[in-house]
């Protein structure tokens, strides 16, 4: 009897894993909206997307905020500091020219 509920309890792991290796595979969607009304006026309006995918999947979607957010990335930091030399340098010229931004 227990050598039985040892092999159900494989079978089960092993069909989980199967269900989230296929999930993340393919990816899934799930969204949804919540508004409330009171007396014929919208006092809230959520909208809720939730995307369940592997980082390949999601790439291949052209999903990438992770490497352009600067706590998730390392590269993030120095396109940061790009930009900010890039305004800076963009003012100076600007301030050279007598135009107003």
């Amino acid at each position: 009897m227990a050598v039985q509920q040892q092999l159900q309890h494989s079978v089960q792991s092993t069909n989980l894993a199967d269900i989230l290796e296929r999930v993340l595979d393919k990816g899934i969607v799930i969204a949804g909206d919540i508004n409330i009304f009171l007396c014929g006026v919208e006092l809230l309006n959520i909208k809720l997307r939730l995307l369940i995918a592997s980082v390949d999947k999601a790439m291949e979607m052209g999903i990438n905020w992770w490497e352009s957010d600067p706590t998730l990335s390392s590269r993030a930091n120095q396109l940061e500091e790009q930009n900010r030399l890039l305004k800076e340098r963009l003012e100076h010229l600007e301030e050279a020219m007598g135009v107003a931004s």
